[in-house]
């Protein structure tokens, strides 16, 4: 910032308060259940942009059912076959 004020000082300091009053709280990810936590699923179409017809890649990875990453995008290049497709999508 470039010429901060009182307000800036104000919010910086209501910020703090903030972080001291909740420093017990946390966010947990756990599960009882024996097994894996992390899981990832990826896919993709096969030319579903019909004009440019490159693929759409998607992912998601999660993390004791809580999603923690995900993306979709167009494959940087056309594909010639679904496998392709699927294949270059498992590449990213």
């Amino acid at each position: 910032m470039s010429n901060p004020g009182k307000a800036h000082w104000e919010a910086v300091k209501w910020i703090m308060r903030y972080l001291k009053g909740t420093s017990n709280i946390c966010l947990v990810y756990g599960s009882n259940d024996i097994g894996c936590g992390l899981i990832g699923y990826a896919d993709s179409d096969y030319g579903g942009d019909l004009v440019r017809r490159r693929s759409l890649t998607c992912y998601i990875f999660t993390l004791f059912d809580c999603a923690v990453s995900w993306k979709a995008t167009l494959q940087p290049t056309v594909a010639l076959s679904t496998t392709e497709a699927e294949y270059m999508s498992l590449t990213v």
